[in-house]
């Protein structure tokens, strides 16, 4: 089985001037890696996911919404959510974080 490396998560994903970036840095059949980028003031608007997934920010500040629970996510923040928690997001700066869906 061969591995796969990144060494520079933040530098494959750009910050577009005033929009979001979603990228999809790796998949196969037990969960897909995908690497969203966003100016300040972007979103991802209230939604849920049929599968679980972790949530990893890399660089900048996000303002994490998970049902009701609001959480500010830095450099470092770590977030599980289980299959159909309702979620959504702002970036409070411009930002780049890792989903992390667990479809196996």
């Amino acid at each position: 089985m061969k591995s796969t490396v990144s060494t520079d998560v933040a530098a494959m994903l750009e910050i577009p001037s005033d929009g979001t970036l979603s990228r999809v840095l790796y998949k196969d059949d037990s969960i897909r890696v995908v690497g969203f980028a966003f100016d300040r003031g972007q979103e991802l608007t209230d939604h849920s996911a049929a599968v679980p997934a972790i949530l990893q920010v890399i660089r900048g500040r996000l303002q994490v919404t998970l049902d009701d629970e609001l959480v500010e996510a830095t450099p470092g923040t770590w977030i599980q959510m289980p299959a159909r928690l309702p979620h959504g997001l702002v970036a409070l700066e411009p930002s780049v974080m890792l989903l992390t869906m667990i479809v196996g």
